[in-house]
């Protein structure tokens, strides 16, 4: 059966010319000076509808599946993977596993329009990989909650319309680690960090158009009714959507090998060295015929995955095959692509050197690779 039906095809196609054409001039420009992903852009994404590709129709969304938003996500990320993660940020979040009906009809509309974007706090100075120990705490008060503690890396902490918040709500049990969790919807303004949190911008090395906080919450306050979900039960509500944030990240860093792929080929054709052109030697040659085919089964094997989860199919274990194998694959292919510009790649001249500093966060974000290796391992010779 071929994966690539007509629709999908025209999906593919569009986000491509939009990418290209969209995305990549603004990324070229604005990635080397640090500059924040404009607003204009964002409502572009918003036009196209990126924001609501998973978001059912009853609720102002496209209703696809998790296969169309990542063939979007491929294309995107080719161009910029900022602007390929920002559509996570609508799309129901990896938050609405646990909305009940009465949120859904209130936030998910917004969402899908690109009207309400937002970003996701969960990890701690303390709790990375080892979600578990998770220290921040949300204390009932009233009618609402107080949330104290500290955050780290919550990417667009300042540009967003919400933060879903992840914090501890009942004492840690050592017998059921994971249990006391709750996931809360913090509204705030777009551009201000929220009443009673303060946030520095944590100096990255990439993963530029957007900023990444460290954060402090001191008695912030959050009305009882978003509380999402039930009470304790969010690294369920977090984990269960962990398939498609997987997927979403094997499509990023495919989207980044190709644009190291294609930057390289297009290099190595117009490189003239010993009287021809670079492209003729057979080294070179067969540099990027190995990245096409590491390229190409990734492909494949997102492809595989993305079919499972939108037929409703268990695949825990492949999507962190997927999100292994393609992460590992992006760092190899775009350094090749940089050795291929050889003194031209360690500028800021091309593009390759972006594709290359992106792709290396894809082996640390949404679970290490080393993570990946303890699930994979796990499911195949038990824990």
């Amino acid at each position: 059966m071929s994966h690539m039906t007509e629709e999908r095809r025209l999906i593919q196609d569009s986000a491509r010319a939009f990418s290209m054409n969209e995305v990549l001039p603004v990324a070229n420009k604005l990635d080397p000076e640090q500059g924040d992903i404009p607003m204009d852009l964002r409502e572009k994404l918003a036009d196209m509808g990126y924001y609501g590709i998973m978001i059912p129709e009853e609720y102002g969304g496209m209703g696809l599946g998790c296969f169309e938003y990542c063939l979007v996500t491929e294309e995107l990320s080719r161009a910029w993977m900022s602007v390929a993660s920002i559509i996570a940020r609508g799309n129901g979040m990896i938050a609405s596993n646990g909305f009940t009906e009465e949120q859904k009809r209130r936030w998910l509309p917004r969402m899908a329009k690109g009207e309400w974007l937002g970003a996701f706090s969960m990890s701690e100075p303390n709790a990375g990989s080892d979600v578990a120990n998770i220290s921040c705490r949300a204390v009932k008060d009233g009618d609402s909650w107080l949330i104290t503690g500290n955050k780290y890396w919550c990417t667009f902490a300042d540009g967003a319309d919400f933060i879903v918040v992840i914090a501890r709500t009942s004492p840690q049990d050592p017998k059921r680690r994971h249990a006391g969790l709750s996931m809360f919807f913090l509204e705030k303004k777009r551009g201000e960090l929220p009443a009673n949190c303060l946030g520095t911008a944590i100096p990255k090395i990439g993963y530029f158009g957007w900023k990444t906080f460290e954060l402090a919450f001191d008695n912030c306050r959050v009305p009882a009714e978003n509380l999402i979900g039930e009470e304790g039960k969010a690294f369920y509500y977090a984990t269960i959507g962990l398939e498609k944030a997987r997927a979403h990240t094997a499509a990023r860093s495919i989207g980044l090998a190709r644009g190291g792929l294609e930057d390289a080929i297009a290099y190595a054709k117009d490189r003239v060295q010993f009287g021809k052109a670079i492209a003729e030697f057979q080294a070179i040659r067969f540099k990027i015929a190995d990245m096409a085919t590491q390229v190409e089964a990734a492909r494949q094997l997102m492809y595989y995955v993305c079919d499972q989860i939108d037929t409703g199919q268990r695949c825990d274990k492949e999507a962190s095959m997927v999100k292994l194998f393609a992460s590992e694959m992006s760092e190899r292919v775009t350094s090749e692509a940089l050795q291929i510009h050889g003194g031209a790649g360690y500028t800021k001249l091309h593009a390759v050197e972006r594709h290359w500093r992106d792709a290396r966060l894809t082996k640390i974000f949404e679970g290490t690779s080393e993570i990946q290796m303890r699930i994979i391992s796990d499911q195949l010779l038990g824990r």
